[in-house]
């Protein structure tokens, strides 16, 4: 296990750019490695949430300089352009991989959180060669999953959550669960999306499932669950860890929905040991 990291007291700015792939324009950024970077730490490729923008996640890269952290809004959301037409999660995993050649990356780690999780659980089944270690974070299976709490789920619907800081800093807690450290820092990072971004990604998920796929994605896996999620509950993450050939459960205790934020100084440790571990290869055994 390697030693637990303290975060930079800055945050790096990432390098933006407007990007077309599949079809589509999209804003990408990357963090790009500050100091020594070890000869296993490969760049991680970022799939977000549902409606979140790229400058949502810029406290992550804090955790990870000795690697490339490489991510992108959704059309529609944060700085791209909405989409033509509606897509699926494979025709944007698909994208994500023609991005990763155009910014010259071959083999990734893989993190997605929520919405995001989902897309990334499709980029390693289509694209296994490419993926080196795979994080699931308050995360499912898609349309099977067992449900959360209908009040937070009807909070987190009402798009007033996004435009009104005041309604997203009063029912932080209702819709993520836990404390509500950093909530101000979560709003003031805050990008609304259009509606039709919003939509379009609502569409892409519905009637998905990774049910079919999940026993033929190899990578070594860390699925990470709040004990407290009221969105996406904890047997969710356990329903991913048994149909996974090599994933383990980790629980956030008192973590919520965005334990990612709440929770970072646990939560974000933990990415790191799991991306960081050597690959320790077994000897077979040999006939008698």
């Amino acid at each position: 296990m390697t030693d637990r990291v303290t975060a930079t007291p800055k945050t790096p700015e990432p390098e933006f750019s407007l990007r077309k792939a599949g079809g589509r324009t999209l804003r990408v950024a990357v963090w790009k490695a500050r100091g020594p970077r070890s000869g296993h730490a490969r760049p991680l490729l970022f799939f977000n949430g549902i409606g979140a923008n790229i400058e949502l996640i810029s406290p992550l890269a804090d955790w990870f300089p000795d690697r490339d952290l490489i991510t992108f809004d959704m059309p529609g959301i944060g700085g791209s352009p909405k989409a033509a037409v509606p897509y699926r999660p494979w025709t944007m995993a698909w994208t994500a991989a023609k991005l990763l050649d155009q910014l010259g990356y071959d083999k990734v780690d893989v993190m997605g959180v929520s919405w995001g999780g989902g897309l990334a659980q499709q980029f390693a089944f289509q694209h296994p060669k490419r993926v080196g270690r795979l994080v699931l974070a308050a995360t499912s299976a898609g349309v099977i999953m067992v449900p959360g709490d209908i009040k937070s789920l009807s909070k987190m619907a009402d798009p007033k959550r996004y435009v009104d800081p005041e309604f997203m800093r009063k029912n932080f807690e209702a819709l993520y669960g836990g404390e509500t450290s950093g909530a101000d820092g979560h709003i003031g990072r805050i990008s609304p999306p259009s509606r039709a971004g919003y939509l379009y990604q609502l569409v892409a998920m519905s009637g998905w499932t990774s049910v079919p796929f999940l026993s033929f994605v190899k990578a070594p896996t860390l699925v990470m669950m709040g004990d407290a999620d009221k969105i996406v509950p904890l047997v969710n993450g356990k329903f991913l860890t048994a149909l996974l050939p090599n994933a383990r459960l980790e629980v956030v205790k008192d973590g919520g929905h965005l334990f990612l934020v709440s929770k970072a100084s646990v939560s974000a440790p933990l990415i790191r040991e799991f991306l960081d571990e050597e690959r320790v290869k077994v000897p077979r055994k040999k006939a008698a």
